[in-house]
């Protein structure tokens, strides 16, 4: 157990979310730039049968007009280009991350619905208030669009530019001290 006091226990797939310091706390002021309206991006990275490694978190616009408070939808437009950008860098899509406003890190039937990267991370940060609190991952295992499934996926915090050691390891990453 971690002594950070970012971190929230969950149980766990064996397969591990990496992500530099820098990254997350992009990903977490994105959250709370958008409020009260979902934000949206993509992780490009690499992937391994340890997990998913992630090396650039990219925004993405929601085009959700009805709903961006409780919805998102990237343009399948930006989306290519996107996946065009990262190939250029030897980089793959291995995750997604949203926002979820004044509600928890937890993935809803709705992100379960518009699920269909089998393999990728799905980060979620709970944004209360305009204040990013709590961000999850969640691994969408499976072989089909029959037999998928969103597993807890544990997130290692490491430190750019470092040795490759993680700062922490977490399951779950609060902000109740702005670490």
């Amino acid at each position: 157990m971690s002594n950070d006091s970012r971190v929230s226990e969950r149980v766990q797939t064996e397969a591990i979310l990496t992500i530099p310091n820098g990254l997350l706390e992009t990903i977490r002021r994105h959250g709370e730039r958008t409020y009260p309206h979902e934000c949206c991006g993509v992780l490009l990275g690499t992937s391994s049968e340890a997990g998913n490694t992630v090396e650039d978190a990219v925004e993405a616009g929601n085009t959700r007009t009805d709903s961006a408070h409780n919805r998102y939808s990237i343009a399948p437009q930006e989306l290519i280009q996107i996946q065009r950008q990262g190939r250029e860098r030897g980089l793959d899509i291995v995750g997604f991350y949203h926002s979820h406003p004044d509600h928890p890190a937890q993935w809803s039937k709705t992100d379960f619905e518009e699920a269909h990267w089998i393999g990728c991370s799905y980060v979620i940060t709970s944004v209360e208030q305009g204040t990013a609190q709590i961000t999850n991952s969640f691994l969408l295992n499976g072989t089909s669009e029959e037999d998928k499934r969103f597993e807890d996926q544990r997130v290692v915090v490491a430190n750019a530019g470092s040795s490759g050691i993680p700062d922490t390891a977490v399951s779950g990453v609060s902000n109740p001290a702005r670490c």
